[in-house]
């Protein structure tokens, strides 16, 4: 049972080094990318307008990178959605695991479904997480994972299911942040910025301050506000 128990914490750790290790892949591409377009505007000895919008240019890329698992923010509202879907976004599934908890009982049903969901099969996805929560009712990871997978399920959007399940686990732990934080991160995958950011200022307020995945739900809320103050608060086109 020990090495059991020892196995399995190993492979956390393991994973958790893959995950970060992927996160700081895709920003050192991001940054080298700016690099790249200053020396490139130094070069051209570009007028002062002309750096001023690269630099917009480059927040939003920043603001799509951090929120939705993708470099840069695509030109149509379909893209995004299917970017973040399909991407396995590292950073998110490691502020998940922080938040929430894995190697559990009720985790074992949200490694189950994110491996329906990789494999293209959401409504797969929602059936285990249904399954789970039948045996685990209370389960605050399993209602907002489901919150999540019934968005997915439902062209990445805030369904009316998905509100449900967002609400139940906002109900069941009022103060934790997981719920809002993800119900967010719903509205970020379906390009209603503006809705997302009261969310994710509650669930920054939530978290503790010496909590590990605070700084993850700072930056991504600064990163927001960032893209709404250079956008007037216009959704991505």
């Amino acid at each position: 049972m020990d090495r059991a128990v020892r196995a399995a914490g190993d492979r956390r750790l393991d994973r958790a080094r893959q995950l970060r290790a992927a996160a700081l892949m895709g920003w050192i591409a991001l940054l080298a990318i700016v690099a790249l377009a200053m020396g490139a505007m130094i070069v051209a000895r570009l007028p002062r307008i002309l750096w001023m919008m690269t630099g917009a240019a480059l927040a939003l890329g920043a603001v799509g990178y951090a929120l939705q698992g993708s470099a840069m923010l695509p030109a149509s509202p379909a893209q995004p959605t299917q970017v973040a879907a399909e991407s396995d976004d590292p950073e998110l599934a490691v502020l998940r695991d922080q938040m929430l908890g894995r190697f559990t009982g009720d985790g074992a049903y949200v490694i189950a479904a994110d491996a329906m969901r990789r494999s293209g099969d959401k409504a797969a996805a929602v059936r285990v997480l249904l399954g789970g929560i039948n045996r685990i009712p209370d389960s605050l990871l399993l209602w907002t994972a489901l919150g999540t997978a019934l968005a997915a399920n439902d062209g990445e959007r805030m369904s009316p299911p998905a509100l449900l399940a967002f609400c139940h686990a906002s109900r069941l732990s009022p103060d934790h942040p997981a719920p809002p934080f993800f119900a967010g991160l719903v509205y970020v995958r379906a390009g209603d910025f503006a809705a997302a950011r009261p969310l994710w200022a509650r669930a920054l307020a939530l978290t503790p301050t010496n909590a590990p995945y605070r700084q993850g739900i700072a930056m991504r809320l600064l990163l927001l506000d960032r893209y709404l103050t250079l956008t007037g608060g216009r959704a991505p086109r």
